[in-house]
């Protein structure tokens, strides 16, 4: 009891200054300021209720009360770098070739903070950004090169919790706090001094498991870490236990991702709840940092002028589906938060359209009275936020698409989201069977209905080829990654060895190096490809 009141102190103190600063009036040359908070890995569901009630989210809360929370908001990718890459460019991740953490957009490319820039707004960008091509480990991406190998190597730390601190420790990822307290003090000491409107972006890596460090320098995010003082926030009685599949029985790429996430082994429910409990104890600390930033906007009088938008790149499926991370198109990965407050954004609203973050970049700049240029995938969410707001000549699609074409999956997945449909296709659409969900009745995505539905599915995939050509796009990425591992093995010379048999994968690799050698060897010279002729990119 003491928890919720004071969860809803918080939202009566900032609501009594501010409350009514979304239905000022004004003139028809304002131009808000823009502060957006990217988060990374939030489960969108956890936003609005019933996910919101399982740990304290106040800040968030107040977000939702004094503006609007979209309640089928999409990422465009479920991965890091290609989801980033959209929401920067306002373009579906086929259209800007961002295939993997590796091969995203360029760093030259036109973001909409860019467009910001050139209209006379002061921006500035700290913390995550992750959206040009280049980054991440080696390992990360030569798992994503040769993901249509026939070998099963398990690529990720099995999922482990980490308590750390004790009931005072509110800073546990202290880069992510560093980087809020650069942002509220550029708020405080820069930004409120400005005569022109600024745009500030703030990228946290939280909620994102942490690298598990015994497992060396090319581990990945496997460990969830909190304090105590975080733990308090979540209601340990509404924590679920995700029903799952016997492995025999699910799709031959989940099962893929299952294993190569290290979480096909067993797992006791103590387990699956204390992994649960520990990644939202770390949306808690998230939430506190966007406080910082609602906090540092409000001493300096500037909440009532500025827009503020919080979302993440994707979710985290923390056990669901017997995964842990992303690259998948479940809704614990695929569905984000989006959040929006601002001068003239409806209070209250909660919106069920689909959306997803390609809508970002117009959005932000019809709301700054920046002229949105063409060729952009996304659509402009002013229209559902504002009654002020120009109609659009022509109507928002009532679908979202999302696309995968990283590690951890060993086949291209398309995704479209239209009404109470979930349809998943994969590859050519013709040599691995796609999933059809009813969200309306099953939640859990547990039952597929592809098979019952026919004339669903052939809709959806006829309203996803108008979208995308995806056996064409899927048969580039294949060319791509053949030519990109080659490439990278002839760079390595006489340590190619060595290297392959040292990535994440080397405790499997070890097992049976011969065979593991033998079927990259084979796997690349299959439709007349060999290392000899393939060439260093098909774009």
């Amino acid at each position: 009891m003491y928890a919720m009141y004071g969860t809803w102190l918080v939202l009566l103190i900032l609501s009594q200054t501010h409350g009514h600063c979304m239905c000022q009036n004004r003139t028809t040359n304002f131009r808000p300021n823009i502060v957006m908070v990217m988060s990374d890995a939030f489960d969108g569901r956890m936003t609005f209720d019933p996910g919101s009630r399982v740990v304290q989210l106040p800040y968030l809360n107040y977000l939702r009360e004094l503006g609007t929370v979209f309640l089928n908001a999409y990422t465009n990718s479920p991965i890091c770098c290609p989801s980033r890459a959209a929401m920067w460019s306002g373009r579906f991740a086929h259209l800007t070739e961002s295939w993997n953490n590796y091969k995203c957009l360029d760093p030259n490319a036109t973001t909409w903070m860019d467009m910001l820039q050139q209209n006379g707004y002061n921006t500035l960008s700290v913390g995550k950004l992750d959206y040009t091509s280049g980054s991440h480990s080696v390992s990360n991406r030569v798992e994503a090169w040769t993901r249509d190998v026939p070998f099963l190597l398990r690529q990720e730390g099995r999922p482990v919790t980490d308590l750390v601190g004790d009931a005072s420790t509110t800073r546990v990822m202290t880069k992510d706090w560093r980087t809020t307290d650069v942002a509220t003090q550029w708020i405080r000491h820069k930004a409120a001094a400005l005569s022109q409107p600024f745009a500030l972006y703030l990228g946290l890596n939280l909620p994102h498991p942490y690298v598990t460090d015994s497992l060396g320098p090319n581990a990945g995010g496997s460990t969830f870490r909190t304090s105590p003082y975080w733990l308090e926030k979540v209601m340990p009685e509404l924590i679920t236990v995700p029903k799952w599949l016997p492995l025999s029985d699910m799709h031959p790429v989940d099962y893929y991702s299952t294993f190569t996430k290290n979480c096909s082994g067993n797992f006791t429910e103590q387990e699956v709840r204390k992994i649960r409990a520990f990644y939202y104890a770390m949306c808690a600390e998230t939430d506190a940092m966007l406080g910082q930033v609602i906090s540092a906007l409000r001493d300096t009088d500037l909440l009532d002028t500025t827009v503020l938008l919080f979302t993440s790149d994707h979710g985290d499926l923390a056990m669901e589906h017997r995964q842990f991370y992303k690259m998948s198109m479940f809704e614990g990965s695929s569905h984000v938060p989006l959040l929006i407050m601002g001068p003239g954004v409806k209070s209250g609203l909660r919106l069920s359209q689909p959306v997803s973050l390609v809508d970002i970049y117009p959005t932000v700049l019809e709301m700054a009275g920046v002229a949105v240029p063409g060729g952009l995938s996304g659509h402009s969410l002013l229209p559902l936020l504002s009654q002020s707001a120009v109609r659009p000549t022509q109507p928002r699609p009532d679908w979202v698409l999302s696309e995968y074409h990283g590690c951890n999956a060993n086949a291209s997945t398309y995704m479209l989201r239209e009404g109470r449909w979930k349809y998943i296709t994969y590859a050519d659409g013709l040599s691995v069977p796609p999933q059809l969900f009813d969200l309306t009745v099953d939640k859990e995505e547990l039952h597929n209905v592809a098979s019952k539905f026919p004339d669903v599915c052939r809709h959806l995939d006829k309203l996803l080829r108008s979208a995308v050509d995806y056996p064409q796009v899927s048969q580039a990425i294949r060319l791509y990654n053949k030519q990109q591992f080659a490439a990278w093995r002839k760079s390595l010379g006489d340590n190619y060895t060595q290297v392959i048999a040292n990535l994440r994968w080397h405790l499997d690799w070890q097992e049976d190096v011969e065979n593991n050698e033998k079927a990259i060897d084979e796997w690349l010279m299959t439709s007349g490809f060999s290392s000899e002729k393939l060439k260093l990119s098909v774009f």
